[in-house]
């Protein structure tokens, strides 16, 4: 292998070394904005399918290190051998790297197919991919490149126009032009041909970034005329219960005294109380007696109660099946509403194409069962006590959203409950699944993006952790440690000022997807030229 080969392979290694630790739990954020350089210099001078390959690769490595939670969830919960496990990891990564592979492949070739100025649009790659991993095969979009930054709120602001996609492509844009810099000022790299500045590209990534700035600081410097005055006191409880035993009918009851002590330690000035996704071990509308129970925790705390556990349906020839939902369980014993999750998470929750092409799979997680999907975006609603206004003590009411688990990593999924006129979000969840990895922390990330793209603030319930509360410009108010018992409880604002990509939605990723499709299109006929027809004379 030539040195040029080598020196190739270690920059696409080096770019897939440093990915991970741009995300939790290394949280090394700033370092995303060099993170991909070393995979840029190694696509200079390198053909269109070797740049395939070395993507690829850096890609792959990437993936694993940040998806390195998957082998905790198969191994330790869902039974699977670590053998299997591995291998299922190497498979999982080895599919989203073809994103990277994909993106570096586009890198070369709009480099030679406008000279100079085609990596201009390289970061509008990038986001198509990450767009389109937010839909293919049912989505993943985990650990999108922009989620790196949840914590430079004075730069990630431009998010509530353009989603977390707009701070993707900041990312790449200053990793594209600072490997074009380097490339000029080392001309090594290039084996010693002049190269001019690409000052155009520098000008324009500068530009970019302040005013990103300068709009983030605009808008957090306007943050108290943007909120009202109006504000509602949450509480979330984290019982903690191991995933091993959550189902087991023996630990029911410890369960129900654990929530019960929790739930009993807010005090009654607590609007809304909200346990965790599939927090009660039974299925709530089959157990009257702890209905009952559970009517009484309520009474006693003189606010409603949000809480997760499964729902039994039947189809119309009496087969059962499940639904994942959230109850909200008013103080009198009413249901004041019920949300059932619309986004079930493949081969946890259910095993896709399983009555034809998987029909030989079952879960990867153990369970209570398969799950369907509930009929997409719902608000619940309820009358803090907090806000009665009138004399006869008539409360307002309030709207708000519940994304459960899995489905606040979907921006556009979260956007719908706003733009339906959620006055503030909540999500529930059960992190247990992930151990003492870093998912619990990626998946907290997440819902710092959330509440930027929409303004509203949000309540996080997680069984193991991380429970909490995000204000509506993504500032982490509180966060609860991993795998300890609590109940904490927060004021929050509410309101109902939505923002452009409430209203909108991903106006920006669609541009970047027309833009790609357009020079896809350009180079196709630019291909395609006419034939010669040389005429001999007669």
């Amino acid at each position: 292998m030539d040195g040029a080969r080598s020196r190739q392979l270690i920059f696409a290694c080096a770019s897939g070394l440093l990915l991970p630790l741009c995300f939790p739990k290394f949280d090394l954020g700033l370092l995303a904005w060099v993170a991909l350089i070393p995979l840029h210099l190694a696509l200079d001078q390198c053909s269109k399918q070797r740049a395939f390959w070395i993507g690829w690769l850096s890609g792959v490595i990437g993936f694993t290190g940040i998806m390195a939670w998957v082998v905790t969830a198969m191994t330790t919960y869902g039974k699977v051998p670590e053998p299997i496990s591995y291998a299922i990891l190497l498979l999982l990564t080895t599919y989203l790297g073809l994103y990277v592979a994909i993106y570096s492949l586009a890198f070369v070739w709009l480099r030679e197919l406008i000279p100079r100025y085609g990596i201009f649009f390289a970061p509008c790659f990038w986001v198509a991919l990450e767009f389109l991993r937010t839909y293919l095969l049912s989505g993943l979009p985990w650990c999108l490149l922009g989620y790196s930054q949840y914590r430079e709120l004075d730069l990630i602001q431009v998010a509530d126009l353009t989603g977390v996609y707009g701070v993707s492509f900041l990312v790449v844009l200053v990793n594209v032009a600072v490997a074009e810099l380097i490339l000029w000022i080392m001309p090594f790299f290039r084996g010693f041909h002049p190269v001019k500045l690409p000052w155009e590209l520098l000008t324009a990534t500068a530009a970019c970034m302040v005013l990103s700035w300068f709009y983030s600081s605009a808008v957090l410097s306007d943050r108290t005329a943007q909120q009202t005055h109006l504000s509602i006191t949450v509480g979330v409880v984290q019982p903690n219960i191991d995933q091993a035993v959550k189902w087991d009918a023996s630990y029911r009851e410890e369960t129900m005294r654990r929530l019960d002590r929790l739930t009993g330690q807010l005090s009654t000035d607590t609007d809304l109380i909200v346990w965790p996704e599939a927090a009660t071990p039974f299925i709530l509308e089959r157990e009257k007696d702890y209905q009952l129970e559970l009517i009484s925790w309520a009474e006693r705390a003189q606010a409603p109660l949000l809480l997760g556990s499964p729902a039994l349906r039947f189809y119309p020839d009496r087969r059962p099946y499940l639904l994942n939902s959230a109850y909200l369980l008013g103080i009198d014993g009413m249901i004041l509403g019920r949300y059932d999750k619309h986004h079930l998470v493949p081969f946890g929750e259910y095993i896709p194409l399983k009555s034809s092409l998987l029909f030989f799979l079952d879960k990867l997680v153990e369970g209570i069962g398969d799950f369907e999907p509930g009929p997409g975006s719902k608000t619940l609603s309820f009358s803090p006590k907090s806000l009665r206004h009138d004399k006869a003590g008539t409360p307002r009411s309030v709207k708000f959203g519940v994304a459960i688990c899995y489905e606040v990593i979907f921006p556009d999924l979260v956007r719908q409950f706003a733009a339906n006129g959620a006055e503030f979000l909540v999500t529930i969840t059960n992190d247990g699944w992930f151990g003492p990895s870093s998912a619990p922390a990626q998946h907290f990330a997440m819902v710092v993006f959330r509440s930027i793209e929409n303004h509203l603030a949000f309540a996080r319930a997680a069984n193991t952790g991380i429970s909490g509360f995000v204000d509506p410009f993504g500032q982490i108010t509180q966060a609860t440690p991993l795998f300890t018992e609590l109940a904490l409880h927060a004021t929050i604002p509410i309101k109902y000022s939505r923002t452009f990509y409430s209203y909108y939605g991903d106006v920006f990723a669609y541009a970047c997807v027309i833009i790609c499709a357009l020079l896809c299109l350009f180079g196709y006929f630019r291909t395609k030229e006419p034939a010669l027809t040389i005429i001999t004379p007669a």
